[in-house]
């Protein structure tokens, strides 16, 4: 099975070495399921000072990322099925659907966005998708980047020790996650529920997925919209 290839390219290649270099991601890594390579967009401008932004035209504050070195750096890198995926604001909001998608291709390139923005041009003449993490400003594209590697690499197969574990997370099946206990079996005057002793698998799972339904109904009830829930009956009252 080929790896999942993703380049990254960032203005600060740095502070991706605490992410990628622990836990689920460093094992990936190890087990040949994904490569990550970083590249500094600095290393591809022409500029002697590399330089890579410039104040946007028209006026207004802060600065531009300009479009050459991004370009360039895309163009040597890009194969001919890769994805070149822009973090951005204006991008389509990331979701278990939208990793799932990208999951099933075999080269990324991240784009890393960074001060006022980006140019244009970049988003015309080499982006293939968009995404963003949420509606909120951070100082920099390289936090969404994490987040959004993260997301992918876990439904790469192989990657988690339980492969069933996945899909059975908040969002995997639309709704959110089942509570969760382990020992002990009493904690504080805190008890697991009984049916977790049962010892029937199928009561169990009805249980499970009635949990997650009733926590999804309480904290994110747009998501019922979105799902159909075999052999539960989605109660649209208080």
């Amino acid at each position: 099975m080929n790896p999942l290839k993703v380049e990254i390219l960032t203005l600060f290649p740095g502070m991706f070495g605490p992410v990628i270099n622990e836990s689920i991601l460093k094992r990936a890594q190890e087990k040949k399921l994904v490569e990550v390579k970083l590249h500094d967009i600095r290393e591809y401008t022409k500029d002697k000072h590399r330089k890579v932004d410039a104040r946007p035209y028209g006026g207004g504050p802060g600065m531009v990322l300009t479009p050459e070195p991004i370009f360039l750096a895309v163009e040597k890198l890009k194969k001919p099925r890769s994805r070149v995926v822009l973090l951005a604001p204006q991008g389509e909001r990331l979701s278990h659907a939208v990793a799932k998608r990208l999951s099933g291709y075999k080269h990324l390139i991240l784009i890393c966005g960074h001060y006022e923005g980006i140019d244009e041009r970049v988003k015309e003449g080499l982006v293939t998708d968009e995404v963003s993490i949420g509606d909120y400003v951070l100082t920099c594209g390289e936090l969404p980047a994490m987040v959004l590697l993260d997301s992918i690499v876990r439904l790469i197969p192989g990657v988690l020790g339980d492969d069933e574990s996945k899909e059975f997370d908040s969002f995997a099946q639309g709704l959110l996650e089942y509570p969760q206990y382990t020992r002990p079996r009493e904690f504080r005057s805190m008890a697991v529920p009984e049916i977790l002793f049962s010892g029937d698998h199928s009561k169990i799972q009805i249980w499970r997925r009635e949990m997650a339904l009733a926590a999804t109904k309480a904290r994110r009830p747009d998501l019922l919209n979105k799902v159909k829930v075999k052999g539960l009956k989605i109660d649209e009252g208080g």
